[in-house]
């Protein structure tokens, strides 16, 4: 009888935070996948906006420093993959433009097919109550569908998700620094990261 071991899935949790509520659910969902057996790259997509735009918000320049030690997602980690977790703030109810970049550098990608057959899902902020939370996610799922990935939102398949409301993944309305990531969120983010792990690794066992 054989004893080897199924291969841990892996996992990419690549976000943008400006003032760091994005960097703080990241990093919940990173621990609770890592924890639930999957191998993690946490990753941060490149900051566009000019450094006196940074210094000029506290919260802001704080995250940068706070995270400056998290590596750049590259394409790379994308192909390393079994299941990527996307996490964007809230801009103008779209993804923001940071990410929007990383996702415009996958062409190659894309074009050979690597990007296909991927397990996807998002997490959000806003700054005010639902704020687009939404529709940032539904947008940031039209390209999963390009892709030809396998969208794995949280849905309500756990009753903790009917506290904060989002069945497209987690979201968080941090009222511009002003309510730090809660209880809620870490719970909601938990529920999606399990989820993740157990969809990616069925779909692996699989052969899919």
């Amino acid at each position: 009888m054989s004893t080897a071991t199924a291969t841990p899935v892996k996992i990419a949790v690549i976000y943008y935070s400006a003032t760091g509520t994005i960097a703080t659910l990241a990093k919940e969902i990173a621990d609770v996948a890592e924890r639930a057996g999957a191998e993690v790259r946490l990753r941060r997509v490149t900051e566009l906006a000019p450094q006196a735009a940074i210094d000029s918000n506290p919260a802001w320049a704080e995250n940068a420093r706070a995270t400056a030690d998290i590596p750049e997602a590259a394409p790379d980690d994308m192909d390393w993959a079994d299941a990527v977790v996307f996490g964007t703030p809230t801009r103008y109810g779209n993804v923001s433009s940071q990410l929007k970049q990383f996702l415009d550098q996958l062409g190659g990608l894309w074009q050979e097919g690597k990007l296909a057959d991927k397990v996807y899902s998002g997490f959000t902020s806003s700054a005010t109550l639902h704020g687009g939370q939404e529709s940032t996610l539904l947008a940031l799922y039209n390209t999963v569908h390009h892709f030809g990935g396998l969208v794995v939102a949280p849905g309500y398949t756990d009753a903790s998700k009917f506290a904060d409301g989002n069945p497209y993944g987690t979201s968080h309305v941090d009222a511009q620094g002003g309510n730090p990531v809660d209880d809620t969120a870490r719970t909601a983010a938990r529920v999606q990261a399990e989820r993740v792990v157990r969809i990616t690794s069925a779909l692996k066992a699989g052969g899919v």
